[in-house]
């Protein structure tokens, strides 16, 4: 497969079939695989925020779960994709780092879950797969022919969802 497309961190990216959308290095950050199962449009989002809502820097929309899934959407519906088809795959969120004092704020990797399913709830994009929590790094690679996501990790295997 030559068309391999890197998504960085804060960053999405979509695509029409035949291509492999990959983000590596998901920590607390959540990556979001969305999929047309009838065009095979794909798109793939690396938030690392749950919320524009607290933030005085809204100039990159990928950074936040509510803003990226959106524009998501709108870039693979520019793309061919029907909204209606959509379904998502998440993966990441974890805890990479154990604090003493373990206020909300430090739980930067539940929270971007939390916003991530919310939005997806209120978008109607059913979530089918996740491989989210945990203490680990993650690095995912969404697959156009047929939606499958490989999740790789260090300690923890690999497997698709």
């Amino acid at each position: 497969m030559d068309n391999i497309i890197r998504v960085g961190m804060a960053d999405l990216r979509s695509s029409r079939h035949p291509c492999i959308l990959t983000t590596l290095g998901l920590g607390s950050c959540v990556g979001i695989a969305l999929y047309d199962t009838y065009s095979k449009v794909v798109g793939l989002a690396h938030i690392m925020l749950p919320s524009s809502a607290q933030s005085r820097n809204k100039s990159n929309v990928a950074k936040f779960a509510d803003t990226a899934i959106e524009k998501l959407v709108e870039d693979m519906v520019a793309l061919g994709a029907n909204r209606r088809h959509l379904i998502a795959k998440i993966a990441g969120g974890a805890q990479m780092f154990s604090f003493e004092d373990s206020s909300e704020m430090m739980r930067i990797g539940t929270r971007n879950v939390i916003s991530t399913k919310e939005k997806l709830e209120e978008l109607k994009i059913p979530i089918i797969a996740e491989d989210t929590g945990g203490n680990y790094g993650r690095t995912i690679e969404l697959y156009s022919s047929d939606g499958s996501l490989l999740v790789k990790t260090i300690g923890h295997g690999v497997k698709i969802i």
